[in-house]
């Protein structure tokens, strides 16, 4: 077993824990339907974080070649899931009211959501020396531009338009960068 191989066994476990709190809190809120004040920001979010989820262990694989691992720049890489998991722990912390919770949790939410990409930008700093090439950086300082703002403000009018505006900034930076696996 070559050492991402070995590696790879905890990022998956902990994305696997992010993916089932995600997918049991789907489920809860599907069987709990008639009880639950749903909120679209959240329900999109729940969708959002998933395919987060699935980018990161996709976009993992490229680092099956990678040889110079250490304990530092492999914390750094766990550090990506661990995160994502503490998304979908918040997005999901109260499901009785989901706008509720949603506003509660705002800051918290987005405060990690940016460090989600700051993450993933000492990512490539730690493993390569770098920052990713210009069209990655980009969606990177954009996905943290609005979830800055996120941070800053509790007006619905934009936390319901980031939705379809993040949408569009996933869809676009899978497409551009992470349509076939590398």
């Amino acid at each position: 077993m070559d050492e991402f191989s070995y590696l790879s066994v905890l990022i998956t476990i902990i994305l696997g824990l992010g993916i089932t709190q995600l997918m049991t809190g789907l489920g809860w809120l599907i069987v709990s339907r008639e009880s639950v004040r749903l909120y679209s920001p959240t329900v999109a979010w729940i969708g959002l974080l998933l395919i987060f989820h699935i980018l990161t262990w996709w976009t993992m694989f490229g680092l099956r070649n990678y040889r110079e691992w250490n304990f530092l720049a492999f914390l750094i890489v766990l550090l990506q899931p661990i995160v994502l998991y503490l998304l979908s722990a918040l997005i999901l912390s109260n499901l009785t009211d989901l706008k509720a919770n949603y506003y509660a949790n705002a800051r918290w939410f987005f405060s990690l959501l940016v460090l989600l990409f700051c993450v993933s930008l000492l990512k490539d700093l730690a493993l390569f020396g770098r920052f990713p090439e210009k069209t990655n950086l980009a969606a990177h300082v954009i996905f943290m531009v609005l979830g800055t703002a996120a941070i800053g403000t509790q007006r619905e009018w934009y936390h319901k338009l980031l939705v379809p505006m993040s949408v569009v900034l996933i869809g676009a930076y899978i497409a551009a960068l992470f349509a076939r696996l590398h």
